[in-house]
């Protein structure tokens, strides 16, 4: 077992060592795990996402049970729609704090679209939504 500071082990990601894997929420996107959740017992999750370059979004509405999610986009753009919010197009340097349960899609993103996004919990459940009205 690692050693561990206030609950939390050392951990480093480099680009050059990560590996992209289709596995995840949405079948377009790939995402590239940070180890952020094993260091910090799953209390936190951050990972890298970009786009599968053909791949479109079937602009599913949806909601997650946790605590906290940020996202940071590094690369091209992308198009979410929130609940109360309307659509908003996030690009490179685009930061937003997607509150817990609210409603939202991902409507549309360049093919070239990476982001990171961070979550608490790591792992959390998500469940499809009707369109708010």
């Amino acid at each position: 077992m690692p050693k561990l500071w206030k609950n939390q082990a050392f951990t480093i990601a480099h680009a050059d060592d990560g590996k992209f894997e289709g596995q995840g929420l949405r079948a377009f996107f790939e995402y590239r795990q940070l180890g952020i959740a094993e260091a910090t017992q799953g209390k936190f999750g951050a990972h890298v996402i970009r786009a599968v370059p053909g791949m479109e979004s079937p602009g599913a509405w949806h909601s997650h049970d946790l605590d906290f999610q940020m996202v940071y986009v590094t690369k091209g753009w992308v198009v979410f729609e929130y609940e109360g919010q309307g659509e908003h197009i996030l690009r490179e340097g685009s930061c937003v704090l997607q509150p817990p349960g609210i409603l939202h899609r991902e409507c549309r993103h360049s093919d070239d679209m990476e982001l990171i996004e961070i979550t608490s919990p790591a792992e959390f459940a998500t469940q499809a939504e009707e369109a708010p009205e």
